[in-house]
């Protein structure tokens, strides 16, 4: 007999010895004071939760973080389904309710409004990939949404010093590390990050595969500094035909030693270095510093500098990986 079998058997000796009945029939008895017991039951499966992990494993669009953020959170949203007493659910049986009573729920868990879009966009994904699109509003708005406040006009750029780097003494490390800083990238991209792919579609421009990209958003960055050379040149040596990755390691494990060598380092929010190259972005194309850097407001541009500074900010958030031009007010400000 497994443990499974054993625990089962358990349960149903303690359901008789509650009901006072001599022999367990098969059909468990629908008395007061048995739920708990039939909730802890090893044969009640949520269904729901089943079939969305096999629904992520089957697409695996985007990356490698954007698909365990999406297989986490479907994999809550089944469980609050059916603790909410939303039962025998399949993962085709999505319908406006259930999309209506999550948000609901999460706004009154005191959710912010950042937090229940991104769960959002994990539910559009579902119900794309089950073709019943039309179960969720277009907008977020629709379903009372709040929306997401993107000006602070506070700089978060950071910079990193000579010696902060000499701190690092994995040299692969050190040169992802910069290579985020000369273009921009996000972590998982700077890791993953294959110089001779990059490098080949033209001599002024890397370009990004999907599989490294949040979203799975390919794209393209412009080279433009000898300092930006330099990185790709050192990142090419190390990294000859292959990742930034060493071969006899995987992404999780180089990820964990990138987070404690950074760590030890006293490198912290090395996001920041996005919003470093999205400043300097800004001020080689328009010719005066970001409003996070202290200059000028949207509101005291003259007609012409409005039309320069929406140029730059649809370039900058395309380098980033945005293709949005409102979030870069995150790294601008407005």
């Amino acid at each position: 007999m497994t443990r499974t079998d054993a625990s089962e058997v358990a349960v149903k000796a303690s359901i008789k010895r509650h009901a006072g009945i001599p022999r367990f029939s098969g059909h468990l008895p629908q008395l007061a004071g048995c739920e708990t017991l039939i909730q802890h039951l090893p044969i009640m499966k949520n269904i729901l939760v089943k079939e969305l992990v096999q629904l992520c494993d089957r697409n695996r669009d985007g990356s490698f973080s954007t698909q365990a953020a999406r297989k986490d959170i479907l994999v809550l949203v089944g469980k609050q389904l059916l603790q909410d007493g939303y039962r025998n659910l399949g993962s085709q049986h999505l319908k406006p309710k259930h999309v209506t009573h999550l948000v609901e729920r999460w706004k009154e868990e005191g959710l912010t409004g950042a937090t229940i879009k991104n769960r959002m966009s994990h539910l559009r994904w579902w119900s794309e990939k089950i073709n019943k699109a039309s179960v969720i509003p277009r907008t977020n708005t629709a379903l009372g949404i709040e929306r997401r406040r993107y000006v602070t006009n506070r700089s978060k750029a950071r910079e990193v010093t000579a010696d902060e780097l000499d701190k690092i003494k994995d040299e692969r490390l050190r040169v992802s590390i910069e290579l985020q800083r000369a273009f921009g990238l996000r972590r998982e991209e700077c890791l993953k990050f294959q110089p001779s792919y990059a490098m080949a579609a033209a001599p002024d421009k890397i370009q990004l595969k999907a599989q490294w990209c949040k979203g799975g958003r390919a794209r393209a960055i412009p080279i433009l500094t000898d300092y930006q050379r330099d990185v790709l040149a050192r990142a090419m040596v190390l990294a000859g035909s292959g990742s930034m990755i060493p071969s006899n390691q995987s992404y999780i494990e180089r990820l964990k030693q990138y987070e404690n060598a950074t760590n030890r380092a006293g490198m912290s929010k090395l996001h920041g270095l996005r919003h470093e190259y999205a400043q300097n972005r800004y001020r080689e194309l328009t010719g005066w510093d970001a409003p996070a850097r202290g200059g000028l407001k949207s509101k005291e541009l003259t007609t012409e500098q409005k039309a320069q500074d929406l140029a730059a900010r649809l370039k900058i958030s395309q380098e980033l990986g945005h293709n949005r031009e409102a979030i870069t007010a995150v790294y601008l400000g407005r």
